[in-house]
């Protein structure tokens, strides 16, 4: 036999054995297995498991990045991820579905499996998420009288024919298929939404016809549908599995908070707590401990960190507080999902917007998370992996993965290409005012526009926008209607007959936490414009407007545009700046960047056709995270959409991000002394003490009390110190009947804690682990006042302080003033 005999023969028995051990590999990946609920614990194929979930979103990352970090997730000791199905994403259009690219979940997953991790499933079909109508697709709300999340007919057929169609994708990756799927959760935190046991049902229901279990060969038969009965939800033990589907089912779930999970818990889920760092984990657990005593531990969402809204400063949590409550829970056998191990970026127009109120989001969802925004291992990523090797069984720790691309600088360059937005015209028109969904928009900005009659005054327009409306008269701007500050209306100078008016409005994320998710874009109503003539109040409610639109899209709206050169000498419109500018940057390699846009007013960038984000000058955030697998060697393209004008239209790329610079025209603080009520010539309608401890009280006031503003004055503390900090605070009307906080805004305050993000308006967020919490420096008494938005018969005041353990900065003796 000659030498290259020899080597041909080795190299293709060391072939055979490769595709032997690969064959081998595959075949035991796909070996069906089980995992449920056992005494006190999961069961993994029978076995004690202990669920090490880290929390990441396929559509925030780049596809390319996908295995990285998921390889970095499991460096930290996890042996899970946990994702949410963003309805939205994948059925942007009504009946058209998108599972290719970035929307592929199930290649998500089975990098997921290659990489020796399991998966749990979060299909809606709400998600919250922070995400653009809580992954609600809009074209929903073409349907103005819909129901959301509830059992309106229309919404439920949509709902089951996504759900099946995620189905498709991620039925053959159940853990009873051989797949890395281990848990399906049904809806989302719903008991902050409301209490419909028989939605909650339904969608048990759908899910679980999608994923019941498909019999081997070996055992033939059909597997029957389970029994929807509802039965109480104070069962003691969940371990035995459901009645005909046999432990080879698909594990479902639902998630909430400790304070309503029993709201919407269904007797036949498994049910698991969400909640924060510093958290007190026994006080978490103890209710469902109360009703389970038998029942695994989970918590399904701990959050390792918040996120960012556009005009407040970027959010933090202290590590320390994040592993110790981590490795408290694992001390404790409980199992966990860290929301989030790595938040990554709502590229495009993808990031929602909080409520009460409209809070948007900004574009990054960096999260304070171990993992950063770009893929990157932080000083909470190495606290956590050094504490997670307690609980590897003695194994020696995954490596930590090299990153896929290098960060790089890019020098700075301008932008030399221009187009202005167009105005609208004020010919023939619609005989009412449309929204963005009547003129089958899902995301972008709309132009109105209409003639004036005389109006020889100043007048005021009043309109409600969704969400930044600009004002121009004959091309000229007059001013802005904010819906972040809660502005509806605006002075107007006098006008000629046949002025033209035109409102720019842009939309931003729809709001995807609580009832105010049915988010309507544009101009929401009619528009009024009010003047005083003579000693007569006249009142215009124009009825015929143009629409002029722009698409949030590359392809559709921004690419087709015909740009032309600035001339610096003659500006084309750089009187105002409002527009889209185009230019071209050139690197010899490519790495990930951030590209700055302080310079810049507000709006969208592109780079070479990806859609990076919104910008908004008010900050915190003020670079965008361009990933370098969607760059190129060589020229790379940058549109930036400018709708207020840049003060000079220039970027470049820096190797960090900046995530905390605010440039606000004034402070976030509610000090301004001319807000602050006289309360010597007010009578308190109840001076009360709250008990020591965590978790809510309700104080009941001795008479019915009315008033617009609501003023709680906190004199002492339950321990050392004047610091005080309140998590939550609700009113409830006569019939015991808690009252909307969406139109609640913060007056005054006479102390607030602006860097930690703890402002008066935390107590009003729908968020239990966020808090107001008064400086240091500050004296007793803590004063808070709170418009109600109009005036308000009130019985009842619902507190609750912060849920760490010992609830620090609980208020002790304290007085309420309502007054009008």
């Amino acid at each position: 036999m000659t030498t290259k005999t020899i080597k041909t023969w080795m190299l293709t028995a060391a072939m055979l054995l490769t595709a032997t051990a690969g064959l081998q590999a595959a075949t035991k990946a796909t070996k069906p297995g089980t995992f449920t609920t056992g005494d006190k614990t999961f069961l993994l194929n029978g076995e004690p498991f202990v669920v090490k979930a880290a929390e990441v979103h396929y559509p925030r990352i780049p596809r390319p990045y996908w295995e990285h970090r998921i390889q970095m997730c499991k460096a930290l000791g996890m042996n899970a991820v946990c994702i949410y199905i963003f309805w939205n994403i994948h059925e942007q259009r009504e009946g058209e579905f998108d599972f290719t690219g970035n929307n592929d979940v199930a290649e998500f997953c089975r990098l997921a499996q290659k990489n020796g991790m399991y998966v749990i499933v979060r299909p809606g079909p709400y998600v919250c998420a922070e995400w653009e109508m809580g992954g609600l697709p809009w074209w929903l709300l073409k349907k103005k009288d819909i129901r959301l999340r509830e059992r309106d007919p229309y919404f439920m057929e949509r709902v089951k024919i996504f759900e099946e169609k995620v189905g498709e994708q991620l039925r053959p990756l159940t853990i009873q298929n051989g797949g890395p799927i281990i848990m399906i959760q049904v809806e989302n935190e719903y008991g902050s939404y409301g209490e419909d046991k028989p939605y909650v049902s339904e969608i048990r229901d759908c899910l679980r016809e999608i994923y019941k279990a498909s019999p081997s060969p070996s055992q033939g038969g059909d597997v029957k549908s389970h029994n929807t009965t509802d039965h109480s939800a104070t069962s003691s033990n969940q371990t035995a599995p459901a009645e005909g589907l046999g432990e080879a089912s698909i594990l479902l779930f639902q998630c909430d908070w400790s304070s309503n999970f029993e709201k919407n818990g269904l007797d036949d889920l498994t049910w698991t707590m969400n909640f924060g760092t510093g958290a007190n984990i026994d006080q978490q657990f103890r209710r469902l401990g109360e009703l389970r005593p038998n029942a695994p531990k989970m918590c399904s969402e701990f959050w390792s960190g918040w996120f960012d809204k556009w005009g407040a400063r970027h959010e933090t949590r202290p590590a320390k507080d994040m592993v110790d409550g981590m490795d408290e829970m694992l001390s404790k056998g409980i199992s966990f999902s860290l929301y989030m191990t790595h938040g990554g970026t709502s590229f495009g127009h993808w990031a929602g917007a909080n409520s009460p109120g409209f809070a948007p989001d900004v574009t990054s969802y960096d999260y304070d998370a171990p993992i950063n925004e770009y893929g990157q291992a932080t000083p909470k990523f190495w606290e956590l992996r050094k504490m997670m090797e307690k609980y590897n069984n003695g194994k020696k720790m995954p490596a930590v993965p090299k990153a896929p691309m290098p960060i790089i600088t890019v020098p700075r360059f301008e932008l030399t290409e221009y187009q202005p937005l167009t105005m609208g015209g004020a010919g023939e028109g619609e005989d009412v005012i449309q929204t963005f969904e009547d003129v089958n928009m899902g995301w972008g900005m709309m132009m109105y526009s209409t003639s004036l009659p005389e109006i020889p005054v100043k007048s005021l327009l009043t309109a409600e926008v969704h969400d930044f409306a600009q004002v121009f008269i004959d091309g000229k701007y007059v001013g802005k209607i904010d819906r972040v500050k809660n502005e509806k209306s605006l002075l107007l100078p006098a006008v000629r007959k046949d002025a033209q008016i035109d409102i720019l409005v842009e939309g931003m994320g729809r709001i995807n936490f609580g009832r105010a998710i049915k988010d309507f874009k544009g101009i929401i109503g009619n528009v009024t414009i009010t003047a005083e003539i003579g000693n007569n109040e006249v009142v215009w409610t124009p009825r015929i407007w143009n629409n002029v639109l722009f698409p949030d899209s590359y392809d559709d709206a921004v690419r087709a545009l015909s740009y032309e050169k600035i001339n610096r000498e003659h500006p084309t419109d750089l009187d105002t700046g409002r527009g889209y500018y185009r230019g071209y940057f050139t690197l010899k390699k490519v790495g990930d960047t951030f590209l700055n846009f302080e310079t810049w007013g507000k709006g969208q960038v592109y780079v070479n056709g990806h859609a990076m984000g919104r910008f908004w000058s008010i900050g915190p955030q003020q670079t965008l995270y361009i990933p370098g697998c969607w760059l190129k060697k060589g020229r790379n393209e940058i549109i930036v959409l400018d709708i207020v004008g840049p003060r000079e239209p220039v970027v470049w790329g820096q190797a960090e991000p900046e995530l905390n610079k605010l440039q606000l025209e004034k402070s976030n603080k509610h000090n301004n002394i001319g807000d602050k009520p006289d309360l010597n010539s007010q009578s308190p309608v109840i001076s009360a003490q709250f008990k020591a401890g965590n978790g809510w009280q309700t104080i009941f006031f001795p008479n019915e009390a009315k008033g617009r503003y609501l003023a709680i004055e906190c004199l002492t503390t339950q321990k050392d110190g004047d610091r005080v900090a309140i998590a939550e605070l609700y009113l409830q009307d006569p019939g015991g009947r808690r009252i909307s906080r969406e139109a609640w805004t913060t007056k005054y305050a006479n102390s607030e804690e602006e860097n930690g993000n703890h402002t008066g308006d935390k107590v009003f967020d729908l968020q239990e682990s966020t808090y107001w919490q008064t400086e240091k420096a500050a004296a007793a008494p803590h004063l808070l006042v709170i418009d109600l938005g109009a005036v308000q018969t009130v019985n009842a005041l619902e507190y609750l302080p912060r849920a760490e353990e010992g609830a620090p900065g609980s208020v002790k003796n304290f007085k309420v003033y309502l007054y009008e």
